[in-house]
């Protein structure tokens, strides 16, 4: 006879469900007022294991256990999850929507420019919203969205060197130089 470790639990199929994590995400989503679904759960077990994931990244990784599911299946539950809360969109430039579990605090995100990974940062203040606008045009502010861009270590040192500046007098150019728009 197998023995059950204290975190396993059958799920509504009686499979075994390990881990905390599924059991805390179906106590978050019926308190959301949403039930508990295999798809749900591997989507949130997704974007667990891969936080500021897109959508096609979500449906790789639950496809390896949901390979019947649908694309349509996954905005459908990414959409769900949002508006109840259990998960937070990304709107960054030059990028598809991304999503993360991480929605309890208001933080930041830095994007490599070069790689595109992002990075969470703490809230400068630490309290929601931790920036506060000239000019709020009547709105309740409750979240500020601030997005460093730059490059990661990895990127950083895998650039060439930059030439050293010189030192001392500059030559002047004696034509000046056209102007560069684009």
């Amino acid at each position: 006879m197998t023995q059950s470790t204290p975190a396993e639990t059958p799920d509504r199929e009686g499979r075994a469900v390990t881990g905390a994590a599924p059991l805390a995400w179906a106590a978050r989503m019926r308190s959301a007022g949403l039930r508990v679904t295999k798809q749900r759960l591997a989507v949130l077990d997704a974007l667990h294991a891969s936080p500021h994931a897109t959508a096609d990244t979500v449906l790789d990784h639950v496809r390896q256990s949901l390979p019947e599911i649908t694309v349509q299946s996954i905005y459908t539950v990414l959409h769900s999850l949002t508006g109840a809360g259990l998960l937070r969109q990304l709107d960054l430039a030059n990028s598809p929507a991304r999503y993360e579990t991480r929605v309890a605090d208001n933080h930041h995100h830095a994007v490599c420019t070069e790689c595109g990974r992002i990075e969470d940062v703490a809230c400068a203040v630490g309290h929601a919203p931790c920036l506060h606008p000239s000019e709020t045009h009547g709105m309740t502010i409750r979240i500020a969205d601030v997005v460093y861009q730059g490059l990661c270590a990895d990127c950083a040192s895998a650039q060439p060197a930059q030439p050293a500046r010189p030192t001392g007098n500059l030559e002047i150019p004696t034509k000046p130089r056209e102007a560069r728009q684009g």
